[in-house]
């Protein structure tokens, strides 16, 4: 071998072992042990970064949830109170209109009783004079009328004469002997009649009671 020959040879050797060298260094960086380590680290930071944001996220979901239920119960209550408070004012509002008609009625009662005599005694005349006689039929019709209105509007009378006497619909103004065993207890006159508006006294008939 030449001796050109042997130092390229040389040569060739040295860069071989210069590349090696690179080589190696290149792989002992990339296995360095402080490297490793920190990308580790970085590896476990990102892992804790989305536990983290889980955890904000689910915390989140509760704390909206926990408010949508404050708010649905809150509805729900003021939803009842309105309830609540529309059926009461409906209810009074009937009851007001009814105290209204009763307070009209009963004060009309007393022209139902004038009436009423009036056509007791225009019928007692009718009676004895076979005449007919335009102002007692007028007298009769006034009243008739005015009864059948009333009766429309709920007004009944209470029945009185020859029933037992009832506290809950009758006002004794005196006693009298009875003149039967089996009259006792019972109503043997009606001094005023009473009546029923719907079903409610709004006037108790007076009566004479047998003992």
């Amino acid at each position: 071998m030449s001796k050109k020959e042997k130092i390229r040879t040389e040569k060739d050797k040295e860069k071989d072992a210069q590349v090696h060298e690179t080589h190696e260094g290149e792989v002992i960086r990339d296995q360095s042990p402080e490297e490793a380590s920190g990308q580790g680290e970085n590896n476990m930071q990102n892992d804790i970064t989305g536990s983290d944001k889980t955890a904000v996220f689910e915390q989140t979901i509760e704390e909206l949830q926990g408010k949508l239920e404050e708010a649905n119960d809150k509805f729900l209550r003021l939803f009842s109170e309105f309830d609540n408070y529309r059926k009461r004012v409906t209810r009074e509002r009937i009851e007001l209109s009814k105290t209204a008609a009763e307070n009209i009625i009963v004060s009309l009662l007393p022209v139902l009783d004038d009436l009423e005599r009036a056509s007791k005694t225009v019928q007692k005349m009718q009676d004895k004079d076979l005449k007919d006689h335009v102002e007692s039929e007028g007298i009769l019709l006034i009243y008739n009328k005015f009864k059948n209105i009333l009766k429309q509007k709920g007004v009944e009378e209470i029945p009185a004469e020859g029933h037992d006497f009832d506290t809950d619909y009758h006002e004794a103004i005196t006693h009298m002997p009875a003149p039967e065993e089996h009259m006792k207890g019972k109503v043997m006159e009606e001094v005023q009649k009473g009546y029923l508006l719907n079903g409610k006294v709004i006037r108790f008939a007076r009566v004479v009671v047998a003992n």
